[in-house]
This record gives structure tokens, sequence and C-alpha cells, in this order.
């Protein structure tokens, strides 16, 4: 069990917080760059040479599905962080590549920006669910549930659908629509983005054909789809992580207790962008992802919060209900005690 030492952060503001992260929220244009090289360049590559690889064998071809997947987590990675305005100095070059990059990850850039920034806002407030986050019951509240709704929260927790069809409804369905009373400039990315992918599909399938689009396409989305929803599950859904009622909320707390470490090996750390350190990144998020791990270990007390391993990781999704007696995710057996 991954319990936080409360009384560590109780005497902390997000003020003082935020005066301890600054130095490190200062984009490098250089390192930038960088990134771009080793995350989109890649990406697009292999991409391409996958599509070659279909003229040899379509086996070849899917065996740069894994590699070139990790690049487009590492590139949805750049796009994130332009979202949140820290990949770059400039608000302008931050929007324009994040519009760009928005086009390789199937997200149009300021629909995504603004339930990501609800998501920041309201990460751990058993008030404020719903936006940017993955549903999820109290014990009480499943309880009070018909049969019929009880089995579709417990097939839309299962793992086979969350992280098997998941990337279908996040990256593909969902961010196709306008949500109701979303701003004018939200509406017009969510529109722009879809016509323009519109347009770069039907030009792959006129040039390709739709059928070795899809052979290229689909399993790239699939995989890193699969990955990144399971990443955003582990980085707030485990067992000793942190819901409040909106009274008793604090964002630095959400931030601490509720966001995970996720202590991954130095190539998982590469790819994923190091988002692993989201403890960091919820208290800071004008930090970009590449001084993350700087912030964490140079700052002795963002090095108390808990660790998750790859492995543990890998098992929290067992994990479905918020206990509020407890304090803690349990799994549907432990709700039934």
């Amino acid at each position: 069990m991954v319990v936080w030492p409360n009384a560590s952060i109780g005497s902390d503001s997000p003020r003082s917080w935020r005066g301890v992260l600054d130095a490190y929220a200062e984009p490098r244009l250089g390192r930038s760059v960088l990134d771009l090289a080793t995350s989109v360049v890649p990406y697009l590559a292999l991409f391409a040479a996958m599509i070659l690889a279909l003229r040899v064998s379509v086996w070849l071809s899917l065996l740069l599905v894994v590699p070139a997947s990790a690049f487009l987590v590492r590139t949805f990675i750049v796009f994130h962080d332009c979202t949140h305005g820290s990949f770059m100095r400039s608000r302008r070059a931050n929007d324009a590549l994040g519009v760009a990059l928005g086009l390789l990850v199937w997200l149009p850039y300021r629909g995504w920006q603004h339930e990501h920034a609800v998501h920041h806002a309201t990460a751990g407030d058993l008030d404020r669910r719903g936006v940017g986050d993955i549903e999820t019951l109290t014990v009480a509240e499943y309880r009070e549930l018909p049969a019929w709704r009880q089995i579709a929260y417990r097939l839309f927790r299962n793992p086979l659908v969350m992280f098997g069809l998941g990337w279908l409804l996040v990256l593909v369905l969902k961010p196709r629509f306008v949500a109701r009373g979303a701003r004018p400039r939200v509406r017009n990315s969510v529109l722009g983005t879809n016509v323009v992918l519109a347009l770069i599909v039907a030009a792959f399938c006129l040039t390709i054909g739709w059928r070795d689009y899809l052979l290229v396409q689909g399993p790239v989305l699939l995989v890193s789809g699969s990955v990144g929803v399971w990443l955003f599950y582990v980085q707030h859904q485990f067992e000793g992580t942190y819901w409040q009622a909106h009274a008793d909320w604090r964002y630095d707390h959400a931030a601490l207790a509720g966001s995970s470490y996720l202590k991954l090996p130095g190539v998982l750390r590469f790819f994923t962008g190091n988002i692993g350190f989201h403890h960091v990144h919820h208290l800071s998020v004008g930090i970009p992802n590449y001084n993350l791990q700087a912030a964490h270990d140079g700052t002795e007390r963002l090095q108390a919060v808990p660790q998750l391993t790859l492995r543990q990781g890998l098992r929290a999704p067992r994990l479905k209900l918020w206990d509020e007696r407890s304090g803690r995710l349990v799994t549907f057996r432990e709700a039934r005690a």
C-alpha cells in the first residue's frame, strides 16, 4: 500500500512551492529543439518507413509499430507541454507548435488545453469530478446505482475495455465533438482540427490507399493510445491517492498526495518525457518535461512523495472505487466487505 505522510505537507502552501520550483520553470530553446528532434522527427521517419515497408511485407511494417508508438507518446508529451505554455518562451510559439502537434496526436489544441486545465484545477476534488479525468465513483455512489449502471461501470473500468478501447474514445471519437457551452476559440479549434485531419486522412487514402493507411495509423494509435491512457490512469489512480470534498480540498495536497511519482527505468522515462514525475508537474505546470527530474532531485521535500514502481503501476487498474471511510481506492471485492 502506498501511503502519503500527511504531516510533511501540512504547513506548505501553493505559493511557497511555486517559489521553490520557479527556477526550473524556464524553457531552454536548445533543449526544446532537441526534444523535437528526438520525438517528432523519429516518429515521422518511422511512420514513413512503415508505409514503405508495406511494399515488402505487412509483418515488416508491423515490426515498426512499437518504436513508432513510443516516439508518438514522446511527441504527445511535447504537445502537452505546449498546452501548458511551458515548452517555449513565446506564447505564440507554444500555440503554433501545439496546433501542429495536435494533428499528429489527433487532438484539438485549444479543446484539449481547456479540458486539461480543468483537470489540473480539480484533480482529487470529489465535488468537481467529470472533466479531464477518469470516472471514479465512491463505494456509496456505486452501491446506490441500479444493477445495469453497476454493470456499465464495471465494464468501463475493466482493463481490457479501458486500455484496449479507451484510446478510441480519447483520441478518435470524443475530441471530434464540441462540448456544450464551449468558447468560440475552443469550438474553432475542434472544428478546424477535424477539417485538417479529414484532409490529411483523405490525402493518405488517395495516395497509398485506405487499407495501407489503416495498417499504419491504426496500430500506432492503438499502442500509443493504450499506453497513454494507462499513464494517465496510474498518475492519479493508486491505492493511497488523494480525494477530498471541495471544502477540505487543497491544490498542493492534491498535487503531492494525488499525483504519483512513477519510478520508471531510464529508457521509459525518455519515451514518456519524465511524466512519471507527475507530482512535480501538478505543483508547477510551467516546468518543461526535461526539467521535471532536476526539480524532483533538487528539492528534498519532493523526494518524500509516494513512489510507484512499474509493477505497482501495472497492478493499479484492479482498484475501482474510492472508499471514503478508509481514504483509499479499493477493489470491487474490498468494497463488498
